[in-house]
């Protein structure tokens, strides 16, 4: 990996996240870290991991994505995870210690985000990218929620509130030399 590279942060693609309302933004996320990876570019896989006793099952009662297969990743983003790295998290984002650890040892400033779930850990990656004073990007069409559009429209109106307008793109507006140009 590159020192002082812009980062693909590929959020939260895991088994127990990918239902009917998003399971359409596999393929598309698959594509995007495709042509991230085979330009040069950096990766970071997240996970999250519930515990028991966490706050999500305390206030919501969820006791999902505890083990396997729940917490893998989904089988079609496998090949590209030895291409990048991986951070195991128990809150929304990965801004964690040992991800902030990361974000130091490689240099990055500038973290392009995708994946599930729109208006929760892709929306609480970017916001707390914004407030390190990194440049936070969160791509609107590779990214989605399992509660449905409803939610994932909700979370982009949240972000271009809490990082501005400018910074809720498409892949089309991803800059070509991170992605090299579409096929």
């Amino acid at each position: 990996m590159t020192e002082g590279r812009p980062v693909l942060v590929v959020t939260d693609m895991q088994n127990g996240f990918v239902r009917e309302q998003s399971a359409h933004i596999v393929p598309v996320v698959v594509d995007l870290v495709h042509r991230w990876q085979a330009a040069g570019s950096d990766t970071l896989f997240t996970r999250y991991l519930n515990y028991p006793g966490s706050p999500f099952e305390r206030f919501f009662g969820w006791q999902r994505l505890q083990s396997s297969p729940d917490i893998d990743l989904v089988p079609e983003l496998r090949p590209y995870v030895d291409q990048g790295e991986t951070l195991d998290k128990r809150i929304y984002s990965p801004f964690t210690p040992e991800g902030v650890a990361l974000f130091k040892k490689h240099g990055w400033k500038e973290f392009y985000f995708c994946g599930i779930a729109t208006e929760s850990c892709v929306l609480k990656g970017a916001v707390d990218a914004f407030e390190h004073d990194f440049t936070p990007w969160l791509i609107a069409d590779a990214s989605a929620s399992h509660a449905g559009t409803e939610a994932h429209e909700a979370g982009l109106l949240v972000a271009r509130r809490f990082i501005g307008p400018k910074q809720i793109i498409t892949r089309a507006e991803i800059p070509h030399i991170l992605i090299g140009s579409s096929t």
